[in-house]
């Protein structure tokens, strides 16, 4: 099996910060994921969630970069994942920094997954442009590739202008970090071909297609057929290098209360590397740090050791 994974640092779990959301749980998780074979880490982000979301089963985070500092502090080579970052939310050129500072403390790290987000109140809170968010997200990626060169940048889009600004240090990746770009839309998977090094999809039920604005993925085949899609575009803009793809396999989402069978995720990881699923972003139950920590280490021994 040739997947990579990536698996979570639970940081969103805020109700229980003793428990995974010290600066001591998170080295200690992070060390234990670097071990046990898993090749990278990964947090999300939500700034300031409104309160109807989070009572119909929304969560909060800690701030991404924070949580992967302390991570890439412990560690000495695991991946450091941000899955995902709202690039609207906030002016890229601050986003460019965040990143490239984490990469050059991590030693060349740092994975950006990027998406135009879909939480209309999170926006209105932020006093970021939801109506807008895409055309945002396109310009936030143009203005972060132009600071990352390390060289002097003249760029005006509406919210930021760069009359001859520098940013240094530039990122240790070259010509900078893989940005991973979330979503299942259409306009996604175009954004990750004309901006990105892969694209992030993730499960979705049509019921709940409406609530986060993208397309449903329901199943191994409804994935394959994006993924052809986006073979097809790459090949229409004259792309020829492969990009990579990401998927939030069923059944293992953030904080997944129980473990599928360990028959049928063989089964759905071989399915999935058949279709060009190059890495994997998945949770594990909760419960505790101690649970945690068993369960990752019995399940790099089952599907990690046989690489």
């Amino acid at each position: 099996m040739a997947l990579k994974f990536s698996l979570q640092l639970p940081t969103d779990r805020v109700e229980n910060l003793a428990e995974f959301g010290t600066a001591e749980a998170i080295a200690e998780i992070a060390r234990a994921t670097e071990a046990a074979g898993f090749e990278a880490s990964f947090v999300t982000e939500h700034p300031f969630p409104t309160d109807e979301w989070l009572g119909s089963g929304g969560h909060h985070a800690l701030d991404p970069f924070v949580s992967l500092a302390v991570a890439a502090g412990a560690t000495q080579n695991l991946l450091l994942h941000a899955n995902i970052l709202v690039l609207a939310y906030r002016n890229p050129f601050l986003t460019a920094k965040a990143v490239a500072s984490l990469d050059a403390i991590s030693g060349g790290r740092v994975i950006v997954g990027a998406g135009a987000g879909y939480l209309k109140g999170e926006f209105a809170a932020l006093g970021a442009d939801f109506a807008n968010r895409n055309d945002r997200s396109d310009e936030a990626l143009l203005a972060m590739k132009a600071a990352w060169s390390g060289k002097s940048v003249v760029l005006s889009k509406p919210g930021f202008e760069a009359a001859g600004n520098t940013m240094l240090p530039a990122p240790v990746q070259k010509p900078h970090p893989p940005i991973w770009i979330g979503g299942n839309s259409p306009r996604a998977i175009r954004r990750s071909v004309d901006f990105g090094q892969g694209w992030s999809p993730f499960p979705l039920p049509a019921a709940g297609a409406g609530r986060t604005r993208t397309s449903a993925i329901e199943s191994v085949d409804d994935l394959a057929a994006g993924i052809a899609r986006m073979k097809e575009y790459a090949e229409r803009q004259g792309r020829t290098e492969a990009l990579d793809v990401n998927f939030v396999p069923f059944g293992l989402h953030m904080n997944t209360r129980k473990l599928p069978p360990q028959d049928s995720l063989h089964e759905q990881f071989a399915a999935l590397e058949s279709v060009g699923v190059t890495w994997v972003t998945m949770g594990l139950p909760t419960k505790s740090r101690g649970e945690y920590l068993d369960t990752l280490g019995r399940f790099a021994e089952t599907f990690l050791s046989q690489r």
